[in-house]
């Protein structure tokens, strides 16, 4: 009787070798954006707007960095992405409170706008939580680009010069996070890196079971 040998792994993508890690190099990146992104508010209570500004540019582009590690080194991980989530949540959320604490002069009169994306982030994650006992953390295109125009429209609000990309921004954010709550309503279980709604829609998956066929 010879001995039998587990080829699942084997034959599975390298990146789902990954798929329930916790230490790799895409999750220690994302660790230390959710560290500095606690240190943010401290930052932000010393009314150093000027270092306040680069370590949230720093931060912000460490997220840019850890998602395209995670997938050159195939090590996406479900617990990566909620890592990443998190650690967004807390930047995020570091971000409005140094805006406030730093900016309330011109953050005030742009209250429509940013309360706006802030209420579409409460939406879909509630609405995540409520379905799925947790976060979403689809990480989708439009999730990517909004990120981009939050920089830009945070660069140019700290430094005085138009409030226009930081509008542009709270629009993308609220549009992104509807898009997000859309998916989590298609979806019936909870899943990782869905990059938009027309991935989860009944088209795009029967066509892709055509294909795996």
């Amino acid at each position: 009787m010879g001995t039998e040998v587990d080829t699942s792994t084997q034959n599975a993508p390298e990146e789902n070798l990954y798929r329930h890690s916790i230490v790799t190099i895409p999750n220690v990146i994302c660790a230390f954006r959710l560290l500095g992104a606690l240190a943010l508010f401290a930052i932000a209570l010393t009314n150093n707007s000027v270092l306040f500004a680069s370590v949230f540019i720093v931060l912000n582009l460490s997220d840019f960095i850890d998602g395209r590690l995670a997938r050159w080194l195939h090590q996406r991980s479900d617990f990566g992405a909620r890592l990443d989530s998190v650690a967004d949540a807390v930047l995020y959320g570091a971000l409005f409170f140094g805006l406030i604490w730093l900016k309330w002069d011109i953050l005030k009169p742009e209250m429509p706008w940013w309360l706006t994306a802030f209420f579409s982030y409460v939406l879909t994650t509630s609405a995540g939580l409520w379905k799925y006992g947790k976060a979403p953390s689809y990480h989708t295109y439009g999730a990517k680009a909004s990120q981009w125009f939050v920089l830009v429209g945070i660069v140019c609000l700290f430094l005085d010069y138009t409030l226009l990309p930081f509008r542009v921004a709270m629009i993308a954010v609220t549009l992104t996070n509807l898009e997000a709550t859309a998916i989590t309503w298609r979806l019936k279980e909870w899943r990782a890196d869905v990059l938009t709604i027309l991935h989860v829609l009944p088209k795009r998956r029967s066509s892709e079971q055509n294909l795996m066929e």
